[in-house]
């Protein structure tokens, strides 16, 4: 009986002891630090593309004060490095109106790109819907919009901004990425066969200038960089602690939630899917490539699959190789539905991976151009494999939307998705 006694009581007291060294349970993530983290990396990616920016405008300064290959190889290596953050930016136009009043400015497209400088022959002279078609800026001191003259005379950031979408003409690009691209690059004439743009650095070259007002070209590329590092300093300013891109998001924690989702799903299936990769593709069209002067179109949908990833998991590796880790909608999901979450993170990363292929294919030789050409069935069938795995992943963003119980999403669509005819109508 003593023994049993003594049992007894080491017993108890081992289940006293366990009772107060137990390993509390893990708290609930907090909605609240999961919009604050999104805000967090929002500040780094735009911060980066800032930074990005100030280095492509030192590589055009160069190219200006000393024209020559070299020159002008630097400018477009750092062009494309700048790409990389930015586009890793994109899913938050979606779900922010900050952010989407303020992006076309520094990444519209398609543009009428004889609005800014000369073109081929093959371009044509005339378009019934932009009257600034072959305005050509550089080459014109006057220009006439809407009967009314123009003074171009001073190639300025405000010039360009007064011609930003003249016209109510969204083709009529004269600021951004792509205006500085096309500058860079000059048209590619090779539709879906090899090669990019091909412009001479002799363009810049006042000495032995070649294709006219090489000056003109200069204070054009000069505005156009200088317009998008103050545009890009204005989006860090929006997203710093108390900016107002991040007040808004973080006022309200579920409408923070639902911004996140609405960027993800858009981006993925209307934007990406849809308007940059499905349209191209059902017409075989290298002018609907997104960076279609430089080649560099399988870059920039990789980096924007990769930043619809980074709002979901709240990771992002900055450019200087710092990894940043915070609170996600990945660990929302995670506690509602464990398979749920998996099932995202997994199409994200076979999303990624077919955009990898598209990425090796591309350094393999084949730009996308030529991937979506006529005829191409294998180039086709890599893009069309990352167009499926944008569409599959949208559905799981869907299902996760309905788990969180945030009602009802519009994410946008696209006619070349939903209704393909209507294309080639």
């Amino acid at each position: 009986m003593i023994r049993k006694s003594i049992l007894g009581a080491t017993l108890a007291l081992l289940a006293a002891s366990a009772t107060f060294t137990a390993i509390p349970a893990r708290a609930a993530t907090d909605p609240a630090a999961v919009v604050k983290h999104y805000a967090e990396l929002a500040h780094a990616k735009f911060e980066d593309s800032l930074n990005t920016s100030k280095e492509l405008e030192k590589a055009v300064d160069a190219l200006i004060a000393t024209p020559s290959e070299d020159t002008l190889k630097a400018a477009r290596v750092a062009w494309i490095k700048a790409r990389v953050p930015y586009q890793q930016s994109e899913v938050y136009r979606f779900g922010n109106p900050i952010v989407d009043e303020w992006e076309g400015k520094v990444n519209a497209w398609p543009l009428d790109e004889g609005l800014i400088d000369y073109v081929d022959a093959s371009y044509g002279t005339e378009s019934d819907e932009n009257e600034l078609y072959v305005a050509n800026v550089i080459a014109n001191k006057t220009l006439k919009i809407s009967g009314e003259d123009v003074d171009a005379a001073n190639i300025t950031p405000e010039l360009l901004q007064s011609l930003h979408e003249a016209g109510e003409v969204e083709a009529n690009v004269a600021t951004g990425y792509h205006a500085i691209e096309f500058l860079l690059w000059g048209q590619d004439l090779n539709g879906t066969g090899p090669g990019a743009g091909n412009r001479p650095y002799t363009d810049y070259d006042t000495k032995n200038c070649t294709n006219g007002n090489c000056d003109r070209r200069a204070a054009y590329l000069k505005a156009a960089t200088t317009l998008l590092v103050a545009d890009l300093q204005d989006m860090v300013t929006a997203w710093a602690p108390e900016g107002e891109a991040t007040k808004n998001v973080t006022a309200d924690p579920k409408a923070g939630i639902t911004a996140i989702l609405t960027g993800m799903g858009s981006l993925s299936y209307g934007e990406l899917a849809g308007e940059r990769m499905k349209l191209g593709l059902l017409l075989h069209d290298p002018e609907e490539e997104h960076d279609c002067f430089s080649d560099n179109t399988h870059a920039s949908h990789l980096n924007d699959a990769i930043g619809i990833a980074s709002a979901y998991t709240g990771e992002y590796t900055r450019v200087d190789g710092t990894k940043l880790t915070g609170p996600s909608v990945s660990e929302l999901v995670a506690e509602k539905d464990k398979a749920l979450d998996e099932e995202v993170k997994g199409k994200l990363n076979k999303t990624l991976d077919a955009m990898h292929a598209m990425e090796k294919r591309a350094e393999a030789g084949e730009a996308y151009d030529q991937m979506i050409g006529e005829g191409n069935a294998e180039g086709n069938a890599v893009v069309q494999a990352a167009i499926d795995g944008l569409v599959d992943q949208t559905k799981s963003v869907e299902r996760v939307i309905t788990a969180l119980d945030l009602g009802k999403i519009e994410l946008e669509g696209s006619d070349s998705l939903d209704n393909p005819n209507a294309v080639f109508q």
